[in-house]
């Protein structure tokens, strides 16, 4: 996109002389700033804000850029005309697409074939424009400009754009690129986030996204670039109900939330959940050294808010530095005898701009000090204006960082202003400062990130491929116990087992196994085996095998008449370990999903799961097992010996090569996975195929849906 952005020529294909027209605005935006040759392209001819307009593009020729303001029904004609006589960029600032109806989403798709053919990389339709502060190109219906700087934004609504463009002005934020995708028919955002990586002006990649068009790439795209720049993400539909806006609004199918959650944990992205925390993290980021640790400094002039600017620290997992003797002995003999020289460091609330100052310089030398926080309240001789410059003078060669929180209002006003000229970060509020230095500190460590590759196990894809042909080829779209074998194919441990389909080899079966025994229906429509009578414990004896087979085949079919009865499975009854649950549900975005939890009843009750997109290497699934809220019960507690994780972690990357290996794998679950102090043994299973499966929903499908509506 580098030729687009720095355009020397910019036609406007439907440019106009009458004010509030699109046409007219973008004419207005880009005589405003823009150096490079204006092309006004309008049917009628004649001249447009002091410009000799040309009836067609052609008329003209080729440019860097054509920006297309007409109406829908003509914009593939016009296209083509730019195609054919070598436009290479264009921006479809106009509606009216896969937006509104099925006409719309049939020109979409012919502009997308037209610029196939051409190698036309196309923004839009339905967008706002482009914006390159280092061209002074706005090419776009935003009136002003923004001010350069180091944040490069994209957006999919144009709405969010104007109003982030009027805050940083407010706030003298600066960017370099600006996209709105709009309904992102041939750029998207893999394509930004390439581009924003290369861009030399650029230093932090910032999005508002809806939806994600091709998820793979955008992981492959964002560890990519998250390892040069920090990422930060604002996610919409996180609800259902929002997920239901994002479809109406642009045609955007989104993907589950857990799945853009676990997506963006996994590639390095920042996720943030408002634009105010944007323009916080980014401000902060852009303008600020990384910390080297997470030992923070408060320096205050009021005792109150540096024990809330304390409390918020902790609970974002930033300690407190502890100050060296040396610091303390220095800070006591040059404060007043009644400051507090721990941290934080209270300067009293007549501190002058030199107290100020001392204090800063000090803290900044500690060795055990990695970034300061910078309070000011506005007391009754509080020289904010001084005490605002200290923190300019020492952030400009501190290789720390410092944010500023002037915590007050009228009387800071001029302090403010100071801080914004010079870019220094400052917050209104103690805890956006924290949160912010708690950023900085998150990205010191997602800069030196891996990713290493899955393994890839020897396992036996034959035998998996030929049981998912047989069910497929008797229209069968849900397994279960059945088909163990696709575990042991992949090499995944499984209990003692046997599936028997009358009473006499039942018994037969059950003592060859041995006691104590569990016996389980096997249905391909019965889900909850023990809602209906389908799961026997504690079997003990033949009687007991007998007794279990008749009374499951007597009652089973009164509750559930359309179930297919095929046997029943016999199983070794384990004691001593865990219940674990392994899933995987596929996500329409990302690709399969797999989850990790506590197995049983649990994962329904207590819905304390996590996910991860799949393949998934090592380290991801060792951080899937500490992830879930439980996961000390795994460890050892109070006594308790520790099951072994690592067993439970191999499992996961063997189940995340099987659905990876095959797609036609809808959902799938081991549940429960009993874990033990040494090993883990599959005891029940569950798979779906995606073609014309609309069985019974599965639990790890119920899971998903309930996490991704919180």
């Amino acid at each position: 996109m580098r030729d687009m952005f720095n355009a020397k020529s910019i036609a406007v294909i439907g440019a106009s002389e009458t004010k509030g027209k699109i046409g007219y605005d973008i004419m207005r935006s880009l005589l405003n700033y823009y150096k490079g040759e204006i092309v006004p392209v309008n049917i009628k001819g004649g001249e447009i804000l002091g410009i000799t307009a040309c009836t067609s593009i052609s008329e003209h020729g080729p440019v860097d850029l054509a920006v297309i303001t007409i109406p829908s029904h003509l914009i593939p004609a016009t296209v083509e005309e730019c195609g054919e006589i070598g436009i290479k960029n264009i921006v479809v600032i106009s509606a009216g697409f896969k937006e509104i109806d099925e006409e719309g989403a049939r020109l979409e798709n012919e502009l997308v074939e037209l610029c196939k053919k051409y190698k036309i990389k196309l923004v839009g339709p339905n967008c706002l424009g482009v914006m390159n502060t280092y061209n002074d190109m706005n090419a776009s219906f935003s009136s002003d400009i923004a001010h350069k700087g180091k944040i490069s934004f994209m957006t999919q609504s144009g709405a969010i754009m104007a109003a982030i463009l009027d805050y940083a002005d407010k706030k003298n934020i600066g960017f370099s690129r600006i996209v709105s995708l709009g309904n992102k028919a041939v750029i998207n955002e893999n394509d930004c986030m390439k581009d924003f990586m290369e861009d030399e002006n650029t230093e932090v990649i910032t999005a508002y996204l809806e939806g994600i068009v091709d998820g793979p790439g955008f992981i492959e795209a964002s560890r990519e670039a998250s390892r040069k720049k920090p990422v930060l993400v604002i996610k919409s539909g996180r609800t259902s109900k929002g997920s239901e806006a994002v479809s109406s609004h642009t045609g955007t199918i989104a993907g589950s939330d857990s799945a853009y959650e676990a997506a963006f944990s996994q590639c390095g992205i920042i996720r943030v959940n408002s634009l105010d925390e944007m323009m916080d993290y980014s401000s902060a980021l852009a303008l600020s050294p990384l910390p080297k640790g997470n030992r923070i400094a408060i320096i205050t002039n009021a005792g109150g808010p540096a024990i809330m600017t304390t409390d918020v620290a902790i609970k974002n997992n930033l300690e407190i530095a502890e100050l060296t003797c040396e610091t303390k002995q220095k800070l006591k003999d040059g404060l007043p005898a009644t400051a507090s020289v721990k941290n934080p460091v209270d300067v009293l609330g007549d501190a002058s701009p030199e107290r100020y100052a001392f204090a800063l310089e000090t803290v900044l030398a500690d060795p055990n000090v990695d970034g300061v926080i910078y309070l000011v309240t506005p007391q009754s001789v509080t020289d904010a204006d001084g005490i605002a410059k200290v923190a300019i003078e020492h952030a400009k060669n501190s290789e720390k960082p410092i944010l500023c929180s002037f915590f007050g209002g009228t009387s800071f006003e001029g302090a403010e202003k100071l801080l914004a000229e010079h870019q220094i970060p400052n917050y209104l509020y103690p805890k956006r400062a924290v949160k912010s230095m708690k950023t900085l500190y998150n990205y010191s460590i997602i800069k030196d990130q891996e990713y290493p590759d899955s393994p890839d196990f020897d396992v036996d894809k034959e035998i998996v491929k030929n049981i998912i042909q047989e069910a497929q080829e008797k229209d069968m779209y849900t397994l279960g116990l059945e088909s163990f074998d696709i575990l042991k194919a992949y090499g995944i441990p499984t209990v003692g087992t046997a599936i028997t389909k009358t009473l006499e080899d039942t018994v037969k079966a059950a003592e060859e196994i041995g006691y104590p025994l569990v016996m389980k229906i096997v249905s391909p429509q019965i889900s909850h085996k023990s809602d209906v009578g389908g799961i026997k414990l504690n079997l003990n004896s033949a009687d007991d095998v007998k007794a279990a087979y008749e009374d499951m085949m007597e009652n089973i079919p009164k509750k559930e008449p359309d179930a297919t009865l095929e046997g029943v499975q016999l199983q070794k009854m384990l004691s001593g370990g865990k219940e674990v649950i392994i899933g995987m549900v596929q996500d329409p975005t990302f690709g399969p999903m797999m989850m990790f939890g506590l197995g049983g009843i649990y994962v329904e009750i207590l819905k304390d799961v996590k996910f991860a997109i799949a393949p998934v290497n090592e380290e991801e699934a060792r951080e899937m097992i500490a992830g879930i809220k439980t996961h000390e019960l795994l460890e050892g507690t109070r006594g308790d010996k520790a099951m072994d994780t690592e067993a439970i972690a191999d499992i996961i990357l063997r189940i995340s090569q099987l659905v990876t290996d095959f797609p036609e794998i809808n959902e799938f679950e081991i549940n429960p996975l009993m874990v033990f102090e040494e090993g883990a043994l599959a005891v029940d299973m569950r798979l779906m195929l995606k073609e014309g499966g609309s069985g019974p929903v599965s639990e790890l499908s119920q899971s998903a849906r309930v996490k991704s509506s919180e």
